[in-house]
C-alpha cells in the first residue's frame, strides 16, 4: 500500500468510527481523496431491491430525482451492484455501450467508476466517483475504492 492509499484509508477509517456517521462527509472525503469532483453513495434497500441515494455531491439538482432510486442492473451503479464488481468508464460523455444511462451525461463528468459495497459476499450498496476529464482508474485505485466500500458495508451491517 503506497502513501496515498494509507492516507485515504486512515481518513475514511476515522470518519467511520464516529457514533453517528455523516455520509455526506464520508462521500466528500472519498471524492477528495481520489481527486474527483462528483460522487454518490447508494444503500441497497432489501425490501424494494432498489439502490437508494444516501449522499451525493456535484450532481445537478434536476438529476437528483433520477438517481434517488436505481434498480439493480440499470446504469453504472445498478450494473456494478448486479455484477458485484467495479464498472468504469474512461469517458462517460462518449460512452455508447449502454451502461451509462442517457441522463448520466448531464453530469458533465467523464472518467467515472461505480463500485459495489460488499462484505462477506453480501451487497450493501454502491459507491461512485467521477472526474471532469477522461480518466482510467488504476488497479490500485479500484482496489482502494472496493476496500472503502467494504468498510462502509461493515458499518451498515452493524
Amino acid at each position: 500500500m503506497n502513501k496515498d492509499n494509507a492516507q485515504r484509508n486512515t481518513v475514511i477509517d476515522a470518519l467511520l468510527k464516529n457514533e453517528t456517521i455523516n455520509w455526506q462527509e464520508v462521500l466528500s472525503t472519498v471524492i477528495s481523496a481520489f481527486d474527483c469532483t462528483t460522487g454518490t453513495i447508494h444503500f441497497l434497500d432489501e425490501k424494494s431491491g432498489l439502490l437508494k441515494v444516501q449522499a451525493h455531491q456535484g450532481i445537478p439538482p434536476f438529476l437528483i430525482p433520477k438517481l434517488s432510486e436505481i434498480p439493480i442492473g440499470k446504469g453504472m451503479a445498478g450494473i456494478a451492484a448486479e455484477r458485484r464488481e467495479a464498472v468504469e468508464m474512461c469517458n462517460l460523455q462518449t460512452d455508447d455501450s449502454g451502461v451509462a444511462r442517457p441522463a448520466a451525461k448531464e453530469t458533465k463528468v467523464e472518467g467515472s467508476i461505480a463500485a459495489p459495497m460488499m462484505l462477506n459476499g453480501t451487497l450493501y450498496g454502491t459507491l461512485g466517483i467521477a472526474k471532469p476529464v477522461p480518466y482510467d482508474f488504476t488497479k490500485e485505485e479500484v482496489s482502494d475504492l472496493l476496500t472503502i466500500g467494504e468498510k462502509i458495508s461493515a458499518v451498515i451491517s452493524r
